[in-house]
């Protein structure tokens, strides 16, 4: 069975996110939404629980997708988990260069851990949890941005 992660912060988790887990759902037996809490991200607007919820509500249509989270290193809940690939969505060459480096680092950690990158579709190539925040503030149509098993607890921030 291959296991496949797919790591980040999901606060929230927005439309492109779902673009990448359709993806790898199709590519892997199952998928592990795995909520992080990234200490360079000192304020977030959900909690990693909410993150947690929202993001299994909005997977709950794909029956080999699960949320967890995790506070420590990646490479170790890949241990844990039994798993040997990463999933990560890249929008641009920045993107790239970051993911690159990480896989880098996560093989130092893991031999046998692999990282899959999966180009942003162009429909959802400018988005990120940072502009769907954004909406969120500014009270703006969340439809075309987040799922909409999300989109009224958000319309509630």
């Amino acid at each position: 069975m291959k296991t496949a992660i797919y790591p980040g912060s999901f606060d929230p988790i927005t439309l492109g996110h779902m673009d990448v887990i359709g993806r790898a759902a199709q590519c892997f037996d199952r998928v592990i939404v795995c909520v992080m809490v990234n200490c360079e991200k000192k304020h977030h607007m959900f909690t990693a629980q909410q993150r947690v919820d929202m993001v299994r509500r909005a997977v709950a249509g794909f029956p080999n997708v699960e949320a967890s989270s995790w506070d420590g290193l990646l490479a170790d809940f890949a241990v844990k988990e039994q798993a040997n690939i990463l999933v990560k969505g890249v929008r641009n060459g920045s993107d790239f260069d970051m993911e690159y480096q990480m896989a880098l680092i996560n093989k130092g950690i893991c031999p046998t851990l692999e990282t899959v990158l999966f180009p942003a579709s162009a429909d959802y190539i400018h988005f990120s949890s940072t502009m769907a925040r954004e909406m969120i503030r500014y009270h703006q149509n969340l439809e075309k941005y987040v799922p909409a098993s999300v989109v009224e607890e958000l319309k509630g921030r």
